[in-house]
């Protein structure tokens, strides 16, 4: 986030400047604490989700974090990714109200818990 920046105005801002669409009315899905764990906490971060259906501009192609592609929805559990984060995009795109979760993984990434709620609109 940038100095006086909401956290919806800077996912719109980020999301922008790394795949050059600009989202437009973002929803708040999802606000997320993650942990990772040797014998105790070594590193924590949170992080917003939002789910957008609209947006505006041109899709980069390769960026900083590599190549970007739209994948169908029906795919995207397919794809490698942490195992939280098939929980993350599940509740972005199906879920109703706000999820508050809490990932707790090793150093190599290995899910130890996963614990939340959802709070309904």
């Amino acid at each position: 986030m940038e100095i006086g920046e909401t956290v919806k105005e800077s996912a719109i801002r980020e999301f922008q400047e790394e795949t050059g669409i600009k989202v437009i009315d973002p929803e708040l899905k999802g606000i997320y604490t993650f942990i990772i764990k040797e014998d105790q906490s070594i590193s924590e971060w949170m992080m917003f989700t939002f789910l957008a259906t609209q947006g505006e501009g041109t899709l980069k192609e390769i960026t900083e974090e590599g190549i970007l592609k739209w994948h169908p929805i029906d795919q995207i559990s397919t794809l490698p990714m942490a195992e939280g984060d098939q929980s993350i995009i599940r509740q972005a795109l199906f879920g109703e109200g706000v999820a508050f979760g809490k990932f707790e993984y090793t150093a190599d990434f290995e899910l130890l818990s996963e614990t939340g709620t959802v709070e309904q609109p």
